[in-house]
């Protein structure tokens, strides 16, 4: 399969899935007082989003249940391996639901004005009711998750794995502010405060299905390390796309890392062929740098092989990733998974 061919699959059993997790979102998290709280809390879920977590977790379930899904799937009563059937679609809503609040509070800390091109919550509202947004979504989503009806052994389990990951989310933050600050910053560090602010939620998202369901402690393990290293390969696809896809499609300043002096791996390979990447752009802010310094800084790194390296680094880790799917029935869901981690690395905004 090409990989257009692979996009447009993955990307229609996505919009498939997207749709009823965005109707599960307005029935989960219903407007409540105080009302500027819950809009600004709604707020960036509505703002968009591929919802690639929550098609994840549900094409997990979807494979071990051997299910094809459709437009009639009932995911509010979907069937456990050995049990009772549970709400897959409240666990699914639930990581989606930790996603956003680690963005706002991101978003924060950056000071950046937009997210997904529309005004950051901070911005559309004000610090103090951004604040309270994340925190409020942060709650909600272990109320969602600890509400499924699955065995309530199994629920405990899911809890803690989703509670660990955001413990884990901001040690990573801790560890993206920490390196600001350093020269000395290896790759080995690099991609593990990746694997901690971003990666863990992509291992959560798969993994947790599983242990609702009842699944084997070596298919939940398996599954946690898909997610992980796809995750890890999206954060890197992440890192490329920042420097190479225009400021418009990207929904925020193209090359808005390299002024703050955030590392990426692109970054720490080059400081390791001797460019001097502190010195390739010359802004104060990501809004004052032009699209040509951005161009020129690109070159350099390109030429020092550094963006190839991201990206050879990132087909890699995808490539585990998928073999770590073995776990999984053969069938439609089990190769969706797979396209999905093709998709991560290859998707370009």
């Amino acid at each position: 399969m090409t990989q257009d061919a692979t996009a447009d699959r993955v990307l229609a059993a996505v919009r498939q899935r997207r749709d009823r997790v965005n109707a599960a979102i307005d029935e989960d998290l219903p407007m409540a007082e105080p009302e500027r709280l819950y809009e600004a809390s709604r707020y960036i879920l509505e703002a968009g989003g591929k919802r690639l977590r929550p098609t994840a977790a549900l094409l997990v379930a979807e494979a071990l249940a051997g299910v094809d899904a459709d437009a009639t799937t009932d995911y509010r009563s979907f069937p456990a391996l050995d049990g009772e059937p549970f709400d897959l679609m409240r666990t699914a809503v639930s990581v989606e639901v930790i996603q956003s609040f680690t963005l706002i509070h991101d978003d924060i800390m950056d000071d950046d004005d937009l997210r997904r091109g529309e005004p950051a919550v901070h911005r559309a509202y004000d610090m103090e009711t951004a604040i309270l947004a994340g925190d409020t979504l942060y709650a909600k989503a272990f109320e969602l998750l600890s509400d499924t009806g699955a065995d309530p052994a199994n629920t405990v389990e899911a809890v803690n794995r989703l509670a660990s990951a955001c413990t884990r989310i901001c040690e990573g933050q801790s560890l993206d502010v920490e390196f600001e600050n350093r020269d000395d910053v290896t790759p080995e560090e690099y991609l593990e405060m990746v694997e901690l602010k971003t990666a863990v939620l992509y291992g959560a998202s798969a993994a947790i299905p599983a242990v609702l369901m009842d699944a084997d402690d070596e298919t939940v393990e398996a599954l946690y390390q898909y997610g992980v290293d796809s995750g890890r390969a999206f954060q890197i696809q992440d890192d490329v796309l920042d420097l190479t896809v225009p400021s418009e499609k990207l929904g925020k300043q193209r090359g808005s890392d390299l002024v703050e002096g955030k590392e990426t791996l692109i970054t720490l390979h080059a400081r390791q062929q001797g460019v001097d990447v502190d010195g390739l752009v010359s802004a104060e802010t990501p809004a004052e740098v032009s699209e040509a310094a951005v161009d020129d800084a690109v070159a350099v790194l390109e030429d020092a092989g550094s963006i190839d390296y991201a990206r050879e680094m990132a087909e890699d880790l995808t490539e585990r990733s998928k073999e770590r799917l073995t776990v999984l029935p053969e069938g439609p869901a089990r190769d969706l998974l797979a396209d999905l981690a093709d998709y991560l690395i290859s998707r370009g905004y």
